[in-house]
């Protein structure tokens, strides 16, 4: 009788961590897709192809995108550190900290 209310319980801790694992698994992904951080990362993204384009078109020098490439890999970066601080989102104030970082990168990008 008891090995069987010990497969019982082991089955029951088995069920419960995969839950927990699930559960976490579901919410770092709305977290990733939480709208601010989007946004954000949306911006990033564009301000990538657009770094590329110039290039391409000889308007940039390949050590200005690269220079340009390390500012939006640190503001990334810095968009991943709040959100690891804030359970996986950014709050209104840090959007608005990051787009005003893009903002003095998107100058240097140009049109």
């Amino acid at each position: 009788m008891s090995s069987s209310i010990g497969k019982i319980i082991t089955a029951s801790a088995a069920s419960l961590l995969l839950l927990a694992t699930a559960a976490n698994a579901a919410d770092a992904t709305w977290a990733q897709k939480h709208p601010r951080r989007a946004q954000v990362n949306s911006r990033l993204a564009n301000q990538n192809r657009r770094i590329h384009q110039q290039v391409k078109e000889g308007e940039m020098s390949k050590s200005h995108a690269a220079a340009l490439h390390r500012d939006d890999h640190a503001i990334r970066q810095e968009e991943r550190d709040m959100a690891h601080q804030n359970g996986g989102h950014i709050t209104k104030s840090e959007q608005h900290v990051l787009n005003q970082q893009e903002s003095g990168v998107s100058q240097q990008i140009g049109h």
